[in-house]
Parts: C-alpha cells; sequence; structure tokens
C-alpha cells in the first residue's frame, strides 16, 4: 500500500475504536515519511484518546508546523493543551482554528468550550451559538451551549437547550448532566435527579461518571433523601478520590444523618485534599460544634473567614460558637458582620434569636431589631399574598398546622408531644410539616399523632407556603420563631389565614404576617401593669395557666436521695445551655458559693479552653477550681441523672430555662430563679408558679442570692423539696395534658372565630 492508502486504513481503524491497529499504521506511515503532517495530527488525537497528552501537544505541534494553514490541526491542539492545564493557550489556538476556518461549526464548539473552561462565560455562549447557526442540530453543542446558559442564570434556555440535544442524540452523556444541573438551579429537584439517573444508566463509571454522582449527591441531599445521597456521594469518591469538593458534600450528608465521626472523617479529607476550601473548613467548625468541641470549631470558622472573608456563614457560625461559649459580646458582633455581608435571611435570624442573651437589650431594642429585619425581608413578599378562600364555617373541623424543624427528641418535639397526644380530632387534623433529617423515638410519637405528616426538606419557603395554601390550613402554628430551620419567609407570605407562634421562646417574631402568639399570665403578665405589650408585632393570647405542658422522658429515673447528706456540702448546678450563662449570671453564682463554704458547682459547657476561662474567673474570686466541674452533652438518661448530685439548681438569666427547669423539678432538684423584665426572662416565674413554689422566685440579684444561702443552709427544706417536687409537678397544670390541649385549643377556636368575622 501506498501512503494514502495506509493512512485511509489507519483512520478506517481509528474511526471505529481500534486504537491500537491505528496507532500501528500511523506509526508506519511515519516511518517512511516523517514529515507527514495528517498522520502527526491524528497520531496526537488518538494520543490525547488513551490520555498521553504531553504527546498528543507536541505531536500535533510538528504537524502544525508542516501545515500551518490546517484549522482542523489549530482545533485539536486547543483541545489538548487544555487537557495539559495550559487554557489561555489552549483559547489562542482555538481562536485560530476559527480565523482559518469561521464556517466550521467543530471549530466555534471548540473555542466555545476552552472558554467555558478559562471561565469566559459570555463569550463561549457567542461562539456556541455561532456553531449552531452553522450546524443547528449539533448535539454536542447544544450541551455545551446549555452548560453556559446555566451560569449565566438563563436556566430556562439551558433546559431547553439539553432537552433538543437529547432528542437528537438520545444517549449523550453530558447532556443529561447539564440538563440535570440546570434543573437542580432552577429548583426542580425532582427532575434534576432523574436527568442524572438517566446519565448514569448511560454511564455508571468512565470520564465524567464521578462529575454526574457528584451532582446527583448534592440534588438528593436538598430533597432530604440522605441515605441515597450517602451512597451516591460514596459512589462519586470512589470514582474521583481526589476531589475535596465531593468528600465536602460527603461530609455534609453525614452530618444530617447524624453520622457525626465519620462526617468529620469526611470533612477532614476535603481539607487534607484542598486547605483553602473555605467552605469545607465551615463545615468542619459546624461539625466540631456539634460534638461540643466549641474552641477547635471557632478555629475553623476563623480559617474559613480568612480564606473568604465575604462568607456570611461563617461570621454566623463563628457567633453561633462564641454564643455557646458564653462570649455575647463578641458572638453579637459577629453575627452583625454577618447581616452585612449576608443578604439571606437566616444569618440576620440568628442574630435576632442570639440579642435574646444579651443583656445589654431590654425589651424595645429587641422589638427594633425584629422590625427592621421584617422590614427587610418580609415586607417585601407582600405580593405573594393571595385572599383566602378557606370556608368560613364557624363549628366546622379546623386543619392545624404545625411547622417545626425539631419535631424529635428536643424541647420542642418534647413540649409538643402532649398536646399533639391529647388533640381533640373530632374539631381538629393536624399537619405537621418538618425538614428534619434524623428522626428518632419522639420523631415516631409525633408522627403517630398527627393525621397528616409532611417532609419538607429541600422545599423553598415559597414551596413550603404553596404546600400549606394546596392543604387548605386554617391555623398555621410557627414553632421556631428566628431559631435554626426557621420557616418565618413562608409565613411571611401568609399561606393560612390565622397564623400563630409558640413554644421556640417567649418572645416576637417581628412579623406582620404572624396573628398571634401564644403565652400565659405569667410570662406576661397583663398591663397595667405588667409588660408592655407594644413589643410584640403578634396580639398575645394568655393560656389560662401555662405555657408548656410538661411529659417526662419515658428513661426518666427515680428521684435520687437529697445529695448533701451523703456529699456532705452542697452541689449548686446549671444543666442549660451555656450560651444562656451570662456574665452577670455567673457573678451571681460566685458571690453564692462565696456565701456557701465547701459548696460546689456543675455547669453543662462544651470542650475546650473557654473552660479554663470560667474556673480562672472562679479562681480569681477565691472558689478553688475543683469546687467546679464539668461535663458535654450526654443521652438523656445520662443527663437526667446528673440531678441525683444537685441540691439545688440555679436559673441563669436573664435568658432563664424551660425544659431544664421542668427536668430538674420532676427530678425532685429545686430551680432558683430570677423574674426579669420580659416573657423570656420569666420562663422560671412560670413553670415555679404552676407547680406551687414561688418562694423560689426572686424579684433582685440580691434577693436570689440570698434564698439560695438560706435554701442551702436548710436541710430539711430541701429534704422536702426534694420529696415531693415530683408529685407537685405530676398534679400541677403543667402535667394536664388533657386540660392544657383543651385550653390550646379553645384559643384556637377564638382566632378561628374573629377571622371567620373579619373581612381578610
Amino acid at each position: 500500500m501506498n501512503v494514502d492508502q495506509l493512512l485511509e486504513t489507519a483512520t478506517e481503524h481509528h474511526r471505529a475504536g481500534r486504537l491500537g491497529e491505528a496507532e500501528a499504521i500511523y506509526r508506519q506511515i511515519l516511518s517512511q515519511d516523517p514529515d507527514n503532517a495528517d498522520s502527526l495530527h491524528l497520531l496526537g488525537v488518538l494520543a490525547h484518546q488513551v490520555g498521553r497528552n504531553q504527546d498528543a501537544v507536541d505531536l500535533i505541534r510538528r504537524a502544525i508546523g508542516l501545515r500551518p494553514d490546517v484549522a482542523s490541526y489549530y482545533s485539536n491542539w486547543g483541545i489538548v493543551l487544555g487537557a495539559v492545564g495550559r487554557l489561555s493557550d489552549a483559547v489562542a489556538a482555538q481562536r485560530h482554528a476559527v480565523a482559518l476556518d469561521p464556517t466550521s461549526a467543530d471549530a466555534h464548539g471548540n473555542l466555545g468550550r476552552s472558554l467555558m473552561r478559562e471561565g469566559h462565560v459570555a463569550e463561549a455562549v457567542v461562539e456556541f451559538q455561532a456553531g449552531l447557526a452553522i450546524k443547528p442540530d449539533d448535539p454536542e453543542i447544544l450541551a455545551n451551549l446549555s452548560n453556559v446558559l446555566r451560569q449565566t442564570g438563563n436556566f430556562d434556555e439551558a433546559v431547553a437547550s439539553a432537552r433538543r440535544a437529547i432528542e437528537l442524540r438520545p444517549d449523550l452523556i453530558p447532556a443529561y448532566n447539564n440538563l440535570g444541573a440546570a434543573l437542580h438551579q432552577k429548583g426542580d429537584f425532582g427532575q434534576a435527579i432523574d436527568a442524572y439517573r438517566r446519565a448514569i444508566a448511560l454511564q455508571a463509571s468512565g470520564p465524567g461518571a464521578a462529575d454526574v454522582y457528584h451532582n446527583l449527591g448534592i440534588a438528593l441531599q436538598r430533597t432530604g433523601q440522605f441515605d441515597e445521597a450517602i451512597d451516591t456521594l460514596t459512589t462519586a469518591t470512589r470514582l474521583s478520590g481526589d476531589r475535596a469538593e465531593t468528600f465536602h458534600q460527603l461530609s455534609f450528608a453525614l452530618r444530617e444523618r447524624g453520622r457525626v465521626d465519620e462526617a468529620l472523617a469526611a470533612a477532614r479529607r476535603a481539607i487534607a485534599i484542598d486547605p483553602k476550601h473555605a467552605e469545607a473548613h465551615n463545615n468542619l467548625g459546624i461539625i466540631l460544634t456539634e460534638k461540643g468541641q466549641t474552641d477547635e470549631a471557632a478555629a475553623e470558622f476563623r480559617t474559613c473567614i480568612a480564606l473568604r472573608p465575604d462568607f456570611g456563614g461563617a461570621y454566623n457560625n463563628l457567633g453561633n460558637a462564641l454564643k455557646d461559649m458564653g462570649e455575647m459580646e463578641e458572638a453579637v458582633n459577629y453575627y452583625r458582620q454577618a447581616a452585612a455581608l449576608d443578604a439571606q435571611s437566616a444569618v440576620a435570624e440568628n442574630y435576632l434569636y442570639s440579642i435574646h442573651f444579651h443583656p445589654d437589650y431590654d425589651a424595645r431594642r429587641i422589638a427594633r431589631e425584629h422590625a427592621d429585619w421584617n422590614a427587610r425581608f418580609a415586607r417585601p413578599l407582600a405580593g405573594q399574598i393571595r385572599r383566602h378562600t378557606n370556608d368560613r364555617s364557624p363549628e366546622r373541623r379546623l386543619r392545624v398546622g404545625y411547622v417545626s424543624l425539631d419535631l424529635r427528641e428536643h424541647p420542642v418535639g418534647r413540649f409538643l408531644l402532649p398536646l399533639l397526644t391529647h388533640h381533640d380530632r373530632q374539631r381538629f387534623e393536624v399537619f405537621c410539616y418538618t425538614d428534619l433529617a434524623r428522626p428518632d423515638a419522639v420523631t415516631q410519637r409525633l408522627q403517630q399523632n398527627a393525621d397528616v405528616w409532611r417532609p419538607t426538606a429541600g422545599l423553598t419557603d415559597e414551596g413550603l407556603a404553596e404546600l400549606v395554601r394546596d392543604d387548605r390550613i386554617d391555623i398555621l402554628v410557627d414553632l421556631a420563631m428566628h431559631m435554626d430551620g426557621t420557616r418565618m419567609l413562608a409565613f411571611a407570605r401568609k399561606p393560612a389565614p390565622v397564623q400563630v407562634t409558640y413554644l421556640a421562646y417567649a418572645s416576637t417574631t417581628g412579623l406582620e404576617t404572624i396573628d398571634y402568639r401564644l403565652t400565659d399570665p405569667y410570662l406576661d403578665p397583663p398591663s397595667p401593669p405588667g409588660i408592655d405589650e407594644s413589643i410584640y408585632s403578634e396580639k398575645s393570647v394568655r393560656l389560662p395557666h401555662t405555657y408548656w405542658c410538661y411529659e417526662p422522658p419515658a428513661s426518666a429515673p427515680a428521684v435520687a436521695p437529697l445529695p448533701s447528706v451523703a456529699a456532705g456540702y452542697i452541689t449548686f448546678g446549671s444543666l442549660n445551655n451555656f450560651s444562656k450563662v451570662s456574665h452577670l449570671a455567673m457573678r451571681t453564682w460566685i458571690q453564692i458559693m462565696q456565701q456557701v463554704p465547701r459548696s460546689r458547682l456543675i455547669l453543662h459547657t462544651g470542650l475546650g479552653p473557654h473552660r479554663q476561662r470560667v474556673v480562672k474567673e472562679f479562681s480569681d474570686a477565691g472558689i478553688a477550681p475543683e469546687r467546679i466541674e464539668f461535663f458535654n452533652r450526654l443521652p438523656i438518661d445520662q443527663y437526667l441523672h446528673q440531678y441525683d448530685r444537685i441540691d439545688i439548681a440555679l436559673d441563669p438569666f436573664p435568658y432563664t430555662g424551660g425544659t431544664t427547669t421542668c427536668d430538674a423539678l420532676y427530678m425532685g432538684t429545686p430551680v432558683l430563679t430570677l423574674a426579669g423584665a420580659t416573657a423570656f426572662a420569666r420562663g422560671g416565674v412560670s413553670i415555679l408558679s404552676n407547680v406551687g413554689v414561688t418562694e423560689l422566685i426572686a424579684h433582685s440579684v440580691d434577693d436570689y442570692i440570698g434564698i439560695a444561702s438560706e435554701l442551702a443552709s436548710n436541710p430539711s427544706r430541701l429534704a422536702e423539696l426534694r420529696a415531693t417536687l415530683r408529685e407537685r409537678m405530676t398534679r400541677s397544670p403543667l402535667m394536664d395534658a388533657p386540660a392544657f390541649a383543651r385550653d390550646v385549643e379553645q384559643a384556637y377556636l377564638g382566632m378561628w372565630a374573629a377571622w371567620c368575622m373579619s373581612d381578610k
């Protein structure tokens, strides 16, 4: 055969995928004719196909040297230059190809891909469109155009371009991936997942498969399918074991499923691959926070901020860590910075919740901050509010919806359970909406006592509002306010005719679209001379007895003997989240321990050097370090056993306890509280008043110190309280669940009757 015949045979093998045979013939040609440009060029293309990209660069460069007027040489040279990371050289080569042959759709398409890789998205769009003007039905150019249109925010056009590519070539894997990505960014996660799965069905491994598994894993996360997301992302890590972002996303999914140690390992792996991956440092900080390692968490958030000074979420998370360490002043400063950097309402909402812990924020200042948030985030959504068409019959069965992330072993889940268990199902149909990712035994009981259970993970606030409207909910109850998992912007769209906030904490949401807040006569004494209700954006509805209804955990042990009898000294304790322990509360507890010789103090706080700061503060006041003891997070049965060692529980202030106060009293431990000027500072007043031990309510710091000292010196009174508090709790309104449910239902019925008579 002559050279031309050999070249024709080689290219036939090449097109058929018989690369070994093709390469042998190309090399045979070059042994006879070392300057055969076509053979050099095609051998270079083949070298690229088998991963020998540097060889490909050299071979095609030689071909170009021999024939500098062939557009396809430059076009393919650009491809292999891009493969070795020489992106700017790749663009230059592709531009030369287009200049040599402006009518080549492939040249425009290849230039578009190189520009896309360099981040020149707008220019890439122009080149892909130029290619399609020449060859309108080129599926690869259509698929690539979909990708860049998505990056420019033209999601509908991106979807249309990818769908057209798939029509033309149903086996084009990148088109499915790009379709999935465009649908994903549109928020259509279900269809995105379908597209990714079709891509995987076509190619479960090989080039690009890791990207598809990665993208599918993220979409599954967004829809709350965390177990499948974990499996999918784990596959992605096997296919591409050096991609930091995939390990980061895997860590996130593991964390959401409560597999904290595995999440920690995946986050550390992401950072080992890419130490400058800011989001991975942020995620690692969140995991460390969950493990109670707050000082280490704060260090990770600071690293994230150093890498990305504009990352508002990291400032917010650092604020959370500092709050958990009791450093409220510094925490609030970081929340402010987060809110300034990040336009997302969730960042500002963490600030709104946290200022309740700060002694310098009185009710008026808190109300102003909430009003500012409402004006910034909620009021602009007023245009989405539609007139409600619910049947206004006042006597019909009502649909009540409860919205919370925390329908689990959590204060919200625990306090909601007695209400759901005793709701009158003849009068009320109960719906629960939750983003919960880690169900537990409490979740199971709550779900059993709901008529309809709606998992809402992955739904936008707008999507949740539409779901509530479609369910025709009459009364929608927020259980989160501005805590983690808040859905305030769903409530801002007013999906139900009557909207109420309850249980998260006794304050205000600031929303003009939430009509009522539940409270009681102790949290909000009627004015005058009680609390001025103008500080609330909602109308206060006082339940007649109690804001809380307590059901003890099934694992609650029997009341233990008074610990001071065996120990020979008094043990004080505060098992509240340490963020509630203000500096004023700490100084007050120091004075108590100074007045009660040999007394001890047990505190619940995360791990880290901030414990040493607490010990130093006590030591500087003459309290020996061995008189202070700490414990970290414990399973609930072990946590309850801590009260076996505590004679007197000290309620923090200004933000007092709720769940911990009830737990302490049920375990026979008296709780000393300071009555504050706001509802969230009067939780102890409400609980102790309902139990009938109002002598434990102090009305000044001096009074608080005096009651603690007097009680510590009265062993007979301590023994009496130890022996009777559980029975008092059991007989109190706090544990009369049927009566409590009727009180709440009467409140709901009054709200509903008012709406039925209104013109809203």
